[in-house]
């Protein structure tokens, strides 16, 4: 895990690609899109199985390194209407059942309008954004929200990476807008998308922007783009 401030606050970015704010004891999670592999099988195409016990495997990983005691999806916990599948919703509540006194928040997201709400049986408080946690604004869509820096997702951002003999390499990053002040429209913190079965959107960093791409169990840090 990668220990930053953010917004005055620390915050630990960890490899699965949620973040942890220490404050609050909260795990933020983006874009889980649990369902997607299932909705497209249904759709048939020929996609893996065990997408959603593997990102659950994940989650535990992230909740045993930090400690939290409450998870806040930002939006898009399932991916359709199709996600209810019986085999999906079955791994879920299992998963559930192991975290009985896990607080789960799902900030709703554009795939959610369309999925519906979680089951009432996972015990989920559902709120539409944004959800204020001391100076943040939980969201699901990256929007400046006054007098609060904003934590979302929707965008699934990654970087591209010049290796070896020229190698280019896509990796999933968190990019943190500008927190100091000088450029409040940049008041903006975009995780990556958490699912193990989402694409992946190339960004271009702007001044002042921190970026922080994933990379196998490690978050790095690049340097900033300087401030004109």
């Amino acid at each position: 895990m990668l220990r930053i401030r953010l917004a005055g606050q620390d915050a630990l970015l960890h490899p699965s690609g949620t973040l942890f704010l220490s404050a609050e004891q909260t795990l933020l999670v983006a874009d889980a899109h649990f369902g997607k592999a299932v909705s497209f099988r249904k759709l048939g195409v020929p996609v893996p199985s065990g997408t959603t016990a593997g990102t659950l495997e994940r989650l535990d990983a992230a909740l045993a390194d930090t400690g939290a005691q409450r998870v806040v999806f930002l939006g898009d916990f399932l991916h359709s209407w199709r996600s209810h599948a019986a085999g999906t919703l079955r791994v879920l509540h299992e998963w559930r059942e192991a975290h009985p006194a896990l607080e789960l928040t799902l900030v709703r997201g554009n795939h959610d309008d369309r999925a519906g709400d979680p089951p009432a049986t996972l015990r989920f408080t559902v709120v539409d954004e944004p959800l204020r946690l001391g100076p943040f604004a939980l969201c699901h869509h990256p929007r400046p929200v006054a007098d609060a820096y904003v934590l979302a997702g929707h965008w699934h951002p990654c970087i591209s990476i010049t290796g070896r003999a020229f190698e280019r390499l896509r990796l999933p990053c968190f990019w943190l807008g500008d927190d100091s002040g000088q450029l409040p429209q940049q008041a903006v913190g975009i995780l990556p998308a958490f699912g193990s079965f989402t694409g992946m959107h190339r960004i271009e960093p702007r001044a002042g922007d921190r970026i922080f791409p994933v990379a196998g169990d490690a978050v790095r840090a690049l340097p900033p783009l300087p401030v004109p």
